[in-house]
């Protein structure tokens, strides 16, 4: 009776597995279709400016709140770069734990790499760095005219990295989750350690 039930949970998970798969590519061969030459360049331009404005954004912060002396820049710098630690961490050990290729590996005849990237496809590290940013600029300044633009980058930048035929719909989805919750958990890290300071 355990063999039985055993193998009927083995065939559903197998079939919802198949099922979420066929869904991912064929949302993806749709997003890659949209193909121009500006909307290309516009991609690679976008998905670019991630890993740059995901340093700058902190060191700014930070460094601003240096020269002022002002203690919530300071914190607020801080409590960035710790939600980008995290989400690195996350990020690169769900990587190697999962080991999901690359869109362009797994069906070449539907998919070409537009840009160089790496080995393994799953969780999109772009796509969660660009939301921890733009989480942690929200949660340490929620105003509308940073957060509308903030998420409009972010979103923007997940968009071209499916655009470009390097992520499934689920790798972008399960990056934004990551980095929005780094970012949550390193400003609550921070709020529960003055409290437990204040405690003392």
């Amino acid at each position: 009776m355990n063999n039985i039930a055993f193998i009927i949970l083995l065939f559903c998970f197998t079939t919802i597995k198949v099922s979420a798969q066929n869904n991912d590519v064929k949302l993806l061969s749709t997003i890659y279709a949209d193909s121009s030459y500006t909307k290309d360049k516009g991609a690679k331009v976008l998905s670019a400016s991630v890993a740059p404005i995901s340093i700058v954004c902190p060191a700014t912060i930070l460094l601003i709140g240096l020269i002022r002396k002002d203690s919530v820049l300071i914190r607020n710098g801080i409590k960035t770069t710790g939600a980008l630690i995290l989400n690195t961490v996350a990020t690169v050990g769900l990587k190697y734990a999962v080991n999901r290729p690359r869109p362009y590996n797994e069906y070449p005849l539907l998919f070409h790499a537009k840009e160089k990237t790496g080995k393994y496809s799953f969780p999109s590290s772009h796509t969660s760095f660009a939301f921890a940013d733009a989480t942690s600029l929200s949660l340490a300044y929620p105003k509308w005219y940073v957060i509308a633009p903030a998420y409009l980058w972010a979103c923007s930048a997940a968009y071209s990295r499916m655009y470009l035929g390097v992520h499934y719909p689920t790798d972008v989805l399960a990056g934004a989750i990551i980095g929005t919750a780094c970012a949550f958990l390193s400003f609550k890290m921070e709020k529960w350690l003055i409290t437990k300071k204040q405690r003392r």
